[in-house]
């Protein structure tokens, strides 16, 4: 599985994180891409969940 972190976005007082993974489905055995804005302490546990 890959996995990536893309870009750093900064807003007015938060400071955010796009993160995107690629994903297999299960049914059809193809991979498809996950993308979430989140603060950067969250990035690790998108990356560890299945």
């Amino acid at each position: 599985m890959a996995k990536k972190t893309v870009a750093s976005l900064q807003t007015s007082s938060k400071r955010l994180t796009k993160a995107i993974k690629m994903v297999k489905s299960p049914k059809s055995g193809a991979y498809t891409f996950v993308e979430s804005v989140m603060t950067p302490e969250e990035v690790d546990n998108f990356l560890k969940k299945k």
